[in-house]
Formats: structure tokens, sequence, C-alpha cells
């Protein structure tokens, strides 16, 4: 969540330093410059007193600039804890009302709402200073060239024309001045967040493309070879791990919650990178692929699959939005969703909500089923596709699978006994990541 706000807002910021600062600096420097040599023109004493005068308005500025950026800094800062704490308590609200914890996150949240309220004052009563010595230095410039020529003008009346009009050049000079100090406060916001933006992490270096265009036609072959990976290097969640599995052959993993079914297809998924051995797939390292490529031959299913708000049609479709109408009708025979769809008004036109909304759990994995149908992936990852839906459609919904899996090389992550019973009938080979981590343990004991 931080480093969105640094992405964005700070992005934002920068809008302002580009659309209003730098053209009102070179209007400041061109416009009171060009006004202050008419001024020396026309007599060198009033020039004078308004080029010191101009001179003295980035002078303040700079010294209240010093402050407004430190507290821009702090009013920043305030706001990415607020965007952080606010974003990751909405994601756990369930959990926090469950533990009777609502009233006092709310007062958290008030408290870093009234931080960030308080810093944002700051930076406007210290903003306001700048704006306090522009109108001073107009009004000394005024009073000062009103007095050079109060003397003269008692005797020489042909002053009064050069008077006047000196006189009125001085809202025209300080109005280029007043222009730059108004969008001061936009350079203080980039100062205050061009070291966060430093701060983001390089782009990856381009990764040289490997020739997969084989692939799709050969099938896919998966191998993972030594792979270790975990958020603590200490506590690898997966350790040495090796296995191979084939065109039209089943890997099921097994093993209790924590023990890294889930860890094991981010991997294959590319979401997570090995920290040691190497993830290959047709003998090719799968970090060194083609990355649209790789899409193209990975299929997903899993726990609670994304349904978009739109029809039923538009979320088969998303896997494949140039597929026929065969193949569409072809993907909702082998998903099981004719029944549903007969039944509704609108058939496959008919609107679904945001989150699924309209359809059943069991229903919305159907969904997800049509949707890998109509992809055709080779390589199909399940990550506990059955894990919370009852017995009877746990039994439809993996025969829906059976289908699927047919010829493709599949990863099926599950400890349901059902999809075990399923993964049996066809000789899956197994992967029980309990007894790996076991075993490890023992062997470190040893």
């Amino acid at each position: 969540a931080e480093l969105a706000a640094s992405a964005v807002d700070r992005v934002e910021a920068m809008d302002g330093f580009h659309a209003r600062w730098v053209p009102a600096t070179g209007m400041a420097i061109i416009g009171p410059g060009l006004i202050g040599l008419v001024a020396l023109l026309l007599d060198w004493r009033s020039g004078l007193i308004l080029i010191l005068a101009g001179l003295f308005v980035p002078f303040a500025m700079a010294v209240a600039g010093i402050g407004a950026g430190i507290a821009a800094k702090k009013q920043f800062l305030a706001m990415t804890r607020l965007q952080v704490r606010f974003m990751d308590r909405i994601r756990g609200i369930s959990t926090i009302v469950l533990a009777g914890r609502s009233e006092d996150e709310a007062r958290a949240l008030a408290g870093a709402a009234r931080e960030l309220r308080e810093r944002t004052m700051r930076v406007l009563r210290v903003a306001f200073l700048s704006s306090t010595a522009l109108d001073l230095a107009a009004a000394a410039a005024l009073i000062l060239i009103v007095v050079r020529f109060a003397p003269a003008l008692h005797g020489a009346h042909e002053l009064a024309p050069t008077a006047l009009f000196l006189v009125l050049l001085v809202p025209e000079f300080f109005a280029p001045l007043r222009a730059f100090s108004a969008v001061y406060g936009d350079r203080m916001a980039v100062e205050a967040v061009a070291e966060e933006l430093s701060a983001l992490p390089d782009a990856p270096a381009p990764v040289p493309p490997v020739d997969i265009r084989s692939v799709a036609a050969q099938g896919v072959t998966l191998a993972f070879e030594h792979v270790t990976y975990g958020w603590d290097p200490a506590r690898p969640v997966v350790e040495d791990l090796s296995f191979k599995v084939g065109r039209g052959e089943m890997l099921l993993l097994t093993g209790a919650s924590g023990t890294g079914k889930s860890t094991i297809i981010d991997l294959i998924l590319g979401f997570l990178a090995p920290q040691g051995g190497r993830i290959t797939i047709n003998g090719a390292v799968l970090e060194d692929l083609v990355p649209a490529a790789r899409t193209r031959m990975l299929g997903w299913i899993g726990q609670k699959p994304v349904i978009f708000a739109g029809t039923i049609e538009e979320n088969i479709r998303f896997a494949n939005p140039a597929a026929s109408e065969d193949e569409l009708k072809d993907a909702i025979r082998n998903a099981h969703l004719e029944e549903l769809v007969a039944a509704l008004p609108q058939g496959v036109r008919t609107p679904l909500g945001e989150g699924g909304f309209g359809v059943s759990g069991g229903q919305a994995q159907r969904i997800a089923i049509a949707r890998a149908f109509l992809k055709d992936a080779p390589l199909l990852l399940l990550d506990e596709p059955t894990s919370h839906l009852d017995p009877a459609v746990e039994r439809d919904i993996l025969e829906s699978l059976k289908h699927l899996a047919a010829g493709r090389t599949v990863v099926l992550a599950t400890h349901s006994t059902q999809a075990l019973d399923l993964a049996k009938t066809i000789g899956a080979k197994r992967v029980d990541l309990d007894a790996l981590r076991y075993a490890s343990w023992r062997g470190a004991q040893a």
C-alpha cells in the first residue's frame, strides 16, 4: 500500500510542478525584468526601488520555503500512514469486528486523520508567510515611489504623468511574482516527495527472450529442481523440493495449511522467484521465458475465482476474447454451465455484480472452469478449487475438472478427500509436503 501511494499520489504531486511552477517561474523572471527595465529608463531611482523590492520576494519565499518543505514532508508522511492504516483495516474489518476492537481502531484512525489535518494546517501557515512578504514588498515599493515624487510634484507638474505611470507599474510588476508565490507550494511538494520517488525500487533488468514457440505444440513438462523459498530465510516454506510432471500427468500437492501448497503455485505462476534451485518448463528456466507466452501457457483456478462486473459471457471470454461462438458453447458445456445459462432469461448475457454477485460459489467456480476451457492452456494450476464447496457441489466440480485436466499438465493443491480419491483414479503423482517437512526436520535433528 505504501508503494502504491508513492507511485500514485507522489506522481500526481509532480503535475503541479510541471503545469504551474515551471511556467510561473519563467514569467516571474521575464515580466518583472522587463517592467523594471522600463522603470529604470523613466526614473532610475524608481526602477531601483522596484528591482530591490522584487529581489526581496524570492529571498523571503526561500526562507519561508525551508519551513514549508519540512512541514510538507511531515504532511506526506502522515498522509501515507493514514492511507496504509485505512486500507489495512478495511481488508481486516471482519477480524476487527469479531475481536471487539472496532472502537479502538476507529479512535486510532481518527487520531491519524487529526495528525494529517494538523500537519496540513502547518503547511498552509508557513505558506502564507510568502504571500505576506509579497504584499509587504509591493506596499513598500508603492510608498517609496510616491515619497520619491511627492516633493518634485510641488514645483514640477510635468513629472505627474511619469509619477502616475510608475505608480501604475507597481501592481503589474508584482503580478507575475504573485502568481509565482501562488504556486510556490507545488515546488515544496515536489521536494517533499522527491526523496520517496528516488527510493522506489529500480525496474528489473530486461529478460532475454527464449524461443518457446514449440511449447504449446509438444505439451508442457514442468520440473522443480532443488527449489527453496521462504519468507524468512531461516525458516523456508519450501526447501530443496524436486519433482517432474509431464503432459497428461497430474501432480497432487497435499499437506496441512502452511506447508507451502499455495507458495508452490505462486512460484509456478511467477509471482514469486525461487531463492534456490530453478523451475523449468520443457527445460527452459521459468524466469527466462517470454512473459506473454508464459501467460498463454498457464491456466489457473483458485479457491475463490475472480468474477468481474459484467455478463456471464464477458467473464468467460475474459480468458480468450477472440474465441468463436462454437468455442464459447463448448466451454459452457464442458463446465456444466448449460443448465444455469438455460434457466436465466438473458442466458449468457445475464449481468453479474461485482465480486460475482448473483451467482453461488459453485456457479462462480464453473464460470472459472469454463474460462479455463476457453483459454485451453497446456499447463493447469488448481489451488484448492473446491475448498469452500459442499460435498455435492464439490463432486460435480471435480468431474468438470477431471474433463478439463485431460491431456494437460496439471498441478492440484488440495487436502480434500474427494479430490484425493479423484487423483487416485487417474493415477496422479503425489508430493506430501507434510512428510517432506517432517523428513527435513528429522534430518536437522540427526
